[in-house]
């Protein structure tokens, strides 16, 4: 996986990047450290981490359910003088088309059709629920500045407006998206109101904070 790559079409004028590899056994380290990084930045609406908290480690864990391989990478960046987030996930393993070609549904599908389907409700291969991706357009719908989605000789780009078209290949598959920082939701619509991502990322990351508080 070529990274310098990644990072001059994604991340050029960007000068405080965190570059993890994560795989099956540090997934969790890894997306814990990343988000925590963001947790430290008071700039940062908390109810937007919330809701990019969820879609973050769904787009990371579907490196490894659905790409074929067992290691993926993630780029991250915050701008606080432009209040945005930049996340990255990407591997080189199978891409979205043969991934859903796997379920006899989506076997006969474009590469084009692939990348289209791959953000709506309960499309998946067969390992998974197929919401990863389709929580993570609601996010971006919601707070997000712009969704890009490369696999294949393929793009889909969603900045408002959705647009599919053909591209320098890449071998897997990228997911790259912006998110406005000062931006306050409802981390709970993000998800279609199917789980609370607000109680899960506040167990997870505050909860400790608020018993080391009570200490003091």
């Amino acid at each position: 996986m070529n990274v310098d790559t990644l990072l001059h079409q994604y991340f050029p004028t960007s000068g405080n990047l965190c570059i993890e590899m994560f795989d099956e056994k540090n997934i969790q380290q890894v997306y814990r450290r990343l988000v925590e990084v963001l947790i430290h930045q008071p700039e940062i609406e908390t109810s937007l981490l919330q809701g990019m908290s969820y879609c973050f480690y769904e787009v990371m864990d579907n490196v490894l359910i659905h790409s074929g391989k067992t290691v993926g990478i993630v780029i991250t960046n915050y701008s606080e003088k432009d209040h945005i987030i930049q996340i990255l996930v990407a591997d080189d393993g199978m891409g979205i088309k043969a991934s859903l070609s796997l379920n006899d549904n989506y076997a006969n599908i474009t590469e084009a059709q692939a990348i289209e389907y791959c953000i709506k409700d309960k499309v998946s291969d067969g390992k998974g629920l197929g919401f990863g991706l389709y929580s993570t357009s609601r996010l971006i719908n919601t707070a997000g500045h712009r969704l890009i989605i490369r696999s294949g000789n393929h793009t889909l780009t969603a900045n408002g407006d959705l647009n599919i078209s053909e591209s320098e290949p890449w071998q897997g598959t990228i997911v790259y998206f912006e998110l406005h920082s000062n931006m306050d939701i409802d981390p709970a619509s993000v998800v279609d109101h199917r789980t609370d991502p607000a109680d899960e990322f506040d167990e997870l990351f505050l909860d400790g904070d608020e018993e080391l508080e009570k200490l003091w």
